[in-house]
């Protein structure tokens, strides 16, 4: 009931938008806050699909579709003419799931525990893909770097970013597939374990496959208005804009992500959170970024995957570090999560200050 009430957020917003005229900070908070609402209900009907193909694909899907908001958010903002904050937003969800999604579920499902454990090898394949993730982001940063060593010019250095940010975005996408093999067929059973457990509310296939088409539609309209609204937001707050695309703008896409870590952590099912939490990452890096480089071709406004800050290198480096290192024991704490809270809280502050406002 609660959510359903909570829905009523989006024709709130449509009314804010159309008929009030009101503030743009007022637009960009109530839509932020739908498109997060709209991710739950995507993500929960989601699940209800997935229970009946089997606890493997339902793994595979519920992260699929959970990135489902981010991605349709990213679009309407390269279609605004913001392809940099695009990119501050893939980082700010990467961090936001590794670190904070991954931390809030730490502190509180270890809270009233001594310690909480997960699966070594699961983690540890989770954390090996993600390093291989970043590799990939990493290098059209590094090509750029040193086409401008050899002093090419301007306008080859962009046609080759663009060529080599196509390139790269189709082995991703290959290596997703691939993923998609290895977690469906060749090592079912040892993923399909970390989510067995039976659902006795299930909604049925056609109202799970109407809540999800309708919440999709739903979350299009809310992203466009989000994304008009966005500058004007910022400049309200005196914030800057690649900031509201690293924090806020990336917590409003990863939001359902964050709810289901924290939940299931605080029924003592790590295994889950980590495959949430890491496998949410992967999914920015496989999926969501390849996908937004394509699309963005196809409309006419390209997007590459030359990260121009060192910042953002930096974080997205780190991240994958970190979820290596958390995956190394098995086992976590409220202190580590407190401590990976306190790591995207700088990163937060680094990123506020190192952008110019626009």
């Amino acid at each position: 009931m609660t959510m359903i009430l909570l829905t009523l957020i989006v024709p709130l917003l449509a009314l804010l938008r159309y008929g009030l005229h009101a503030p743009a900070l007022v637009i960009f908070a109530v839509g932020g806050v739908a498109v997060a609402i709209l991710a739950e209900w995507m993500r929960r009907a989601t699940e209800h699909i997935a229970s009946r193909a089997g606890s493997a694909i339902g793994g595979l899907l519920t992260v699929s579709f959970g990135s489902a908001a981010e991605l349709i958010l990213a679009l309407f903002v390269i279609a605004s003419g913001h392809g940099e904050i695009v990119r501050a937003q893939i980082t700010g969800s990467i961090i936001g799931t590794s670190l904070l999604g991954l931390g809030l579920a730490a502190l509180i499902g270890g809270w009233a525990r001594e310690q909480q454990t997960f699966s070594r090898d699961k983690a540890g394949l989770l954390s090996t893909l993600f390093l291989l993730v970043v590799v990939a982001l990493l290098l059209p940063a590094v090509f750029d770097h040193a086409d401008l060593a050899r002093g090419a010019g301007r306008a080859v250095r962009l046609a080759g970013e663009q060529a080599l940010s196509i390139g790269v975005s189709i082995v991703l996408l290959l290596l997703y597939a691939g993923n998609l093999v290895f977690t469906l067929v060749t090592h079912r059973d040892v993923f399909a374990s970390a989510r067995d457990e039976p659902r006795t509310d299930s909604w049925g296939l056609p109202r799970s496959i109407a809540v999800l088409i309708a919440a999709t539609a739903a979350v299009a309209f809310c992203a466009e208005t989000v994304s008009g609204v966005l500058q004007d937001a910022a400049g309200t707050l005196g914030l800057p804009l690649l900031f509201v695309g690293v924090i806020p703008l990336a917590l409003v896409g990863t939001a359902a992500d964050l709810f289901a870590a924290v939940s299931f952590a605080r029924k003592d099912r790590m295994d889950l959170v980590m495959s949430i939490c890491v496998g949410s990452s992967i999914q920015v890096g496989l999926v969501v970024a390849p996908l937004l480089v394509l699309i963005s071709w196809a409309m006419g406004t390209p997007l590459s995957l030359v990260f121009t800050s060192l910042l953002d290198l930096f974080a997205i480096a780190a991240a994958a570090f970190v979820a290596r290192s958390i995956a190394a024991d098995g086992e976590t704490n409220w202190f580590e999560g407190l401590l990976l809270i306190g790591v995207y809280a700088l990163f937060a502050l680094s990123f506020f200050f190192i952008a110019p406002v626009l």
